[in-house]
């Protein structure tokens, strides 16, 4: 079965960066659409970017120019690195894989980015 684990996060102060990496183990669904949401308390979850298998990323409005998503093919990771951060990107970031048959997704365990002087 797919196993999604994330790593990176913390802490940073405004205008700083992190960068978050998620490793895909376990099935073929590895090389599905891969993306990361986000969930900040008292908001909606929402998509920060998506990246398909051989193609490019796109990005959400609020995070275009600032954020860059890149992906591995033969190792199946996923890196995004955030540069810029605001204290509006405070959230728990999650890692997601597209299912294969559901249209549903396998999610990450999930990992806390808090920006704030």
């Amino acid at each position: 079965q797919v196993q999604l684990v994330q790593y990176g996060g913390g802490s940073v102060q405004p205008g700083g960066s992190l960068t978050l990496s998620c490793a895909c183990t376990g099935s073929t669904e590895c090389m599905n659409l891969m993306e990361w949401y986000r969930q900040a308390p008292g908001k909606q979850r929402e998509l920060v970017a998506s990246i398909p298998f051989l193609s490019s990323a796109k990005y959400a409005a609020f995070v275009k120019g600032r954020f860059t998503l890149s992906r591995d093919n033969i190792e199946n990771t996923m890196e995004l690195e955030m540069n810029g951060l605001e204290p509006d990107d405070t959230a728990v970031y999650y890692c997601t894989v597209r299912r294969q048959r559901s249209g549903g997704k396998y999610w990450g365990q999930g990992t806390q980015v808090d920006v704030s002087s």
